[in-house]
């Protein structure tokens, strides 16, 4: 179970009461978690790691792709600017396509991290992979414009070219693994300030540590716990929400619905609903305080 490790705004709005999680398994909201996307694109680590290294790549993709388009434009006149911009357009987008196959890859084994025969073992599938899939999607692509125009494209020896792309391919894959790595090392999050009080999510194997002070509140979502971030993150983990409630109590967390917990110091607002309820404002994420939590009231108007 994760704790509290003691070692010295923007807010979502979340709906109330929360979608439970089903019963046993791995629902797809924790598959995107794994995936590092946590369902909210915008708002994870793992989903800025992903996208700023494919939005470099795309850049740079996209540049040896035009210098290609105008190499051979200079070595072969005749073939004339449609063919090469066809030709390297149709790459890229087939590229792009497939970048999640990399991406899979390091999170399966990020590179220089034990065990070693799981790097061994995943990466040369992945590039593999990465490689039929890349070398399928141009290919087609170029057929069904070529259709289109009224010409065929020929590919030529299946084999031979084949080999021909992957010898690109597999260090494009590598590259690409690599390039997922280092983004995940420049966008960590910065080591926190002395005497913060920080705490350990836990999903399974992935871990999230965020300083105590950025939970603004707990809500119970079925055999799961989901935690709302300051920075708009909602992260699962498998827990009861009492053991929860049990192990904040100290932190300043208050029980103000059955499947609810907030952060009294993170309050922004105390807004009455009428017959008894009130609504706990955090920022721009709104919880719902029940009538039956009448000690929570009051604890929060004397905050």
């Amino acid at each position: 179970m994760s704790g509290v490790n003691s070692d010295s705004e923007q807010s979502v709005r979340l709906p109330a009461p929360m979608k439970e999680a089903r019963d046993g398994g791995r629902g797809i909201r924790d598959v995107w978690q794994w995936l590092g996307t946590s369902g909210d694109a915008a708002g994870t680590n793992g989903a800025r790691v992903f996208w700023a290294a494919v939005s470099l790549t795309a850049g740079l993709v996209a540049i040896i792709n035009t210098l290609n388009i105008i190499t051979i434009r200079h070595d072969n006149p005749k073939w004339g600017l449609a063919g090469p911009i066809i030709w390297e357009a149709t790459s890229w987008v087939a590229l792009m396509a497939f970048l999640w196959i990399p991406w899979i890859g390091f999170r399966l084994a990020p590179p220089l991290q034990r065990p070693w025969w799981r790097v061994a073992v995943v990466h040369p599938v992945g590039a593999f992979v990465f490689g039929v899939c890349h070398v399928s999607g141009f290919v087609f692509l170029r057929k069904a414009i070529y259709w289109v125009f009224g010409a065929e494209y020929d590919f030529g020896a299946v084999v031979p070219n084949f080999l021909y792309e992957f010898s690109k391919d597999w260090m494009g894959y590598a590259m690409q693994v690599v390039g997922f790595a280092l983004f995940a090392r420049l966008l960590q999050p910065a080591a926190q300030a002395p005497g913060e009080t920080m705490y350990t999510i836990r999903d399974g194997a992935r871990i999230v540590r965020v300083p105590l002070r950025d939970i603004l509140a707990v809500a119970s979502a079925g055999n799961y716990v989901e935690f709302a971030l300051r920075d708009g993150r909602r992260v699962l983990m498998r827990s009861p929400l009492s053991a929860i409630e049990a192990e904040f109590a100290a932190h300043g967390f208050v029980r103000v619905h059955r499947s609810w917990l907030v952060n009294a110091m993170q309050m922004t607002g105390l807004k009455p609903e009428g017959s008894g309820d009130y609504t706990v404002e955090l920022g721009a994420l709104n919880v719902p305080l029940s009538r039956r939590f009448p000690d929570a009231l009051a604890r929060l108007r004397a905050t």
